[in-house]
């Protein structure tokens, strides 16, 4: 392993403030509007379910937004995280491209959600909110979660998209050792369950009726809020300390990138990897950026949605978003990347898509878990579902430097681990798995 292969930061190194996309946006977001009367809707609109310091952030205008030191000092759990060259998939790959990757998954929840579950945990805590309720898909943020609740010493109650419920049994047996009560969603503890259960009682779930669900719950104490793991501004928000770590890692590496790519869900660790970096091509800084949103085929968003309002859950509880959707009652296929079967896009991610300042791509189940084992045989890293999208993009776009000659450099985020998702693997190489919307984009990797 040559000497530069791991960049590596200090603890005093560490990034003391989130970057603030909102800004520099191209133009001001659509404010999201009350789902009752379709107004846009202010501060009190959202006192009922989150503290007014988040409120604040997804509101704020500034540029740069404080860590508070006792998140920061969280962060130090597992914080900074490296960034790597992944020189051996440079080689495979025989191609001119530098590839780069920052690595989420070595925290005790294996991925890159305690970045924001221990900032919302936090203000809520100095709310004097004593439980937090929520929903997960795949598992990686109801684990965040219960995790940061239990240091805050709140309770916390999750419901897990049903799918992954059963396809991620640890999962959830991580966020009940931490003390978290888990629900498989739709389930029967709410009207907004029942109602698609008598509609459906087979249902798979997704994101959108789990978030009905939490919501639901979340409102009939006053003591309790609900906490959101994608999506909205000040989740994002919280998710750029890894970005703005990789500005400082790259400058140390003596390198920028032409590329950054990350998998895209809701947006969280999208917009973790690629906001800090789109600062320099939206202040004109480096222009020719590429930064590309990478969704499974199944769940097309950006790719297939349409641009408008539309809530962010299946009942229609939550205030209208103007964003990339499927439509809230869209049911995405089983594919097993849960923390991708999302019908909506973070509006902030949506507007830079529909201004133009990033691109978006789509790839099959089994393209990307191909991808995946020959990332996990080539770097050592078996890397979550999730994150294998990027994986995937990375490998497309470092064979396409083969064609042209050029030696771009590229950064991906790899969001997560996939050491409880052996179970998907496990089904891969069964010749298990299967695809859900037609032919795939790409054929098989060729190697040089």
């Amino acid at each position: 392993m040559s000497s530069n292969k791991i960049v590596f930061l200090d603890q005093s190194q560490m990034p003391t403030h989130y970057y603030n996309i909102l800004a520099d946006l191209p133009k001001p977001m659509d404010p999201p509007l009350h789902p009752g009367t379709k107004q846009p809707i202010g501060p009190q609109d959202l006192s009922a379910i989150f503290p007014m310091e988040l409120i604040k952030q997804e509101v704020s205008q500034e540029r740069f937004i404080e860590i508070p030191d006792e998140v920061r000092d969280l962060y130090k759990l597992s914080r900074p995280t490296p960034l790597i060259r992944a020189s051996n998939l440079e080689k495979a790959l025989g191609t001119p491209a530098k590839i780069y990757f920052k690595y989420e998954g070595a925290n005790p929840t294996g991925s890159h959600k305690t970045n924001t579950s221990y900032a919302q945990a936090y203000y809520n805590k100095q709310a004097g909110i004593k439980k937090l309720v929520t929903e997960t898909g795949a598992g990686q943020w109801g684990s965040a979660l219960a995790m940061a609740c239990k240091h805050f010493d709140l309770e916390c109650e999750v419901f897990m998209v049903k799918v992954s419920y059963n396809q991620k049994p640890y999962r959830k047996t991580f966020m009940k050792l931490f003390g978290a009560e888990v629900h498989a969603s739709p389930s029967i503890y709410t009207n907004a369950g029942r109602n698609i259960l008598n509609n459906d009682p087979d249902s798979p779930g997704s994101l959108g009726i789990a978030i009905s669900e939490a919501i639901e719950v979340a409102v009939q104490r006053e003591d309790t809020n609900y906490s959101l793991g994608s999506v909205l501004n000040h989740v994002l928000l919280h998710q750029t300390i890894i970005g703005e770590e990789a500005r400082i890692q790259m400058e140390m590496a003596g390198a920028y990138p032409d590329i950054v790519i990350g998998c895209l869900g809701g947006g969280s660790n999208f917009a973790g990897i690629a906001f800090p970096f789109l600062r320099d091509k939206l202040t004109g800084v480096k222009k020719d950026l590429k930064v590309i949103a990478v969704e499974p085929a199944s769940c097309p968003t950006l790719t297939e949605g349409k641009y408008e309002y539309d809530f962010g859950d299946e009942a229609g509880m939550t205030p209208l978003m103007k964003m990339y959707t499927l439509g809230h009652d869209f049911i995405p296929p089983k594919i097993h990347a849960g923390g991708l079967r999302y019908h909506g896009a973070a509006p902030s991610v949506s507007l830079l898509y529909n201004t133009g300042a990033i691109s978006a791509s789509a790839y099959e189940q089994l393209d990307v878990f191909q991808a995946a084992q020959f990332f996990a045989q080539t770097e050592g890293i078996i890397p979550a579902p999730e994150s294998s999208h990027a994986i995937k993009e990375t490998i497309v776009q470092a064979l396409r430097c083969n064609e042209t000659g050029e030696a771009k450099t590229i950064l991906f985020n790899l969001s997560g681990n996939g050491f409880l998702d052996l179970g998907s693997y496990e089904m891969f190489l069964e010749n298990q798995l299967e695809n859900y919307s037609g032919e795939t984009k790409y054929a098989d990797i060729a190697v040089g």
